[in-house]
């Protein structure tokens, strides 16, 4: 609880001035709702099945949809349905089946219906909530917002408020103004400072999910250290509706991005030990092979980093191509890191993985290059020779589609071979010169060594 506010507290201490020390004082009290939720629940459900605060109906909320704005309010629910009031249920209805269809023209045109002032104030409530997830959709979020913001305006006791800020934040966030959508997100936290016993289950969901939004804001925003921050604690949490794996990989993007690379070996480990078969895992470990690198244990990389390039691509739920795509960074750029260090053989052995990736020669050619280098530095020069001939005899599969990269690397492999069959010829025509001298010279030295 109190450890999640010590951000705000130092950057309070750092001249965050006041606003920080408020922020603190918020977020402590969100994790104390959060930390009794999980005490007295032993976890939460589904971000889906947040549950409405009481004296609010979900009767007109799509199952496993979060969809706050639904809900009419218990003191309106009864006017909702009370005699005389079919006829704007069943446009409601109507409405949200005109969203659900995609027709928002028609769904826009039945709700500023429902607004006109003979219409009972319960179903307007409903009506401008749903007409600004209309607009929204239409991905026009500056009138979105105007609407939430008329809503707050004429009903700022409604118990949809919290979820209304939460609604707002999102929108700043997608329209890249995240100081205003952290600002709404905090709102969310002020509103629980008013909250009734009754609807305490219902705020304490909703504030484990505003911690989210605010970590994922930081995390969007560029600012590592925080976002870091804000991960590791939620994951201290056992609210089983956080997305574990995706906070756990962000940590881990974060602290390997701000360079604390200890942790963000260990969090890497952890989470390929607990899910080693999610979406995120080939990226997972290119971290902790950079992270591994960077902390000089260059062997336990380059075990990661062999792992990695023999994983199986195509697994259950996960994308080929983004296997592959991980697989080539990672490799590449581990690979050519050990080269640069003179460790040849190490790098050799990478690269021999990294060319069975894709068979293309987009691919390959540039890799064989790198191996005929690798090879030349060994001393091994005939295996680089024939790397080079292997690669200039794919030129013509290229074709005219070869980049000017490509078509380099083509120049340069018959450079090499060039170059190498002159040094081979320079070097035997130096043994020659050698074994001559020796012919001539050796005799002679040999009767002055006697005669000496």
């Amino acid at each position: 609880m109190i450890p999640f506010c010590e951000s705000f507290v130092r950057r309070s201490e750092r001249g965050g001035g006041i606003g920080a020390g408020i922020r603190c004082v918020l977020l402590l009290l969100a994790s104390a709702l959060v930390s009794a939720h999980g005490q007295t629940q032993g976890g939460g459900s589904d971000w889906a099945n947040l549950a409405p605060p009481p004296g609010v109906s979900d009767t007109n909320s799509p199952q496993n949809d979060f969809d706050v704005t639904n809900i009419p309010v218990a003191e309106s629910f009864a006017a909702v349905n009370s005699p005389g009031t079919n006829k704007f249920r069943s446009d409601l209805a109507m409405a949200r089946y005109y969203r659900k269809s995609l027709q928002s023209s028609k769904a826009e045109s039945t709700l500023l219906g429902l607004l006109a002032p003979d219409v009972p104030e319960s179903v307007q409530r409903v009506a401008l909530l749903q007409l600004a997830e209309v607009v929204c959709d239409e991905n026009d979020l500056p009138r979105a917002q105007t609407i939430y913001a008329q809503f707050l305006d004429r009903w700022p006791d409604d118990a949809r408020v919290p979820e209304v800020y939460l609604q707002q934040g999102e929108i700043f966030r997608r329209m890249g103004l995240t100081d205003l959508a952290l600002s709404k997100f905090y709102s969310v936290m002020a509103a629980a400072l008013s909250l009734k016993n009754d609807q305490f289950g219902y705020y304490q969901k909703l504030v484990l999910r505003t911690q989210v939004e605010i970590a994922d804001t930081h995390y969007l925003m560029g600012q590592f250290v925080d976002a870091a921050d804000f991960y590791n604690r939620l994951l201290q949490n056992p609210d089983p509706a956080l997305d574990r794996p995706e906070m756990q990989f962000r940590l881990v993007r974060s602290l390997t991005i701000i360079g604390r690379n200890d942790e963000a070996a260990s969090q890497a480990q952890d989470f390929l030990s607990r899910y080693p078969d999610a979406d995120q895992t080939p990226e997972v470990r290119y971290y902790l092979a950079q992270a591994l690198k960077a902390l000089g244990r260059d062997d336990d990389a380059l075990q990661e980093v062999l792992l990695c390039l023999k994983q199986q691509k195509a697994r259950m739920g996960n994308d080929s191509a983004v296997w592959t795509y991980w697989q080539q960074r990672v490799g590449n750029e581990i690979g050519n890191q050990l080269y640069h260090e003179g460790d040849y053989v190490h790098a050799l052995e990478i690269y021999i993985d990294l060319a069975q990736l894709d068979p293309s020669a987009t691919w390959q050619v540039p890799v064989d290059y790198q191996m005929g280098l690798t090879y030349e530095k060994l001393s091994q020069l005939q295996k680089a020779q024939d790397i080079y001939t292997k690669i200039v005899g794919r030129e013509a599969e290229v074709g005219t589609n070869a980049t000017p990269g490509m078509q380099a690397v083509f120049d340069m492999a018959k450079w090499r071979i060039d170059f190498l069959k002159w040094e081979q010829n320079a070097q035997a025509a130096d043994r020659s010169v050698a074994a001559t001298a020796v012919e001539m010279t050796g005799p002679t030295n040999s009767t002055n060594n006697i005669a000496q």
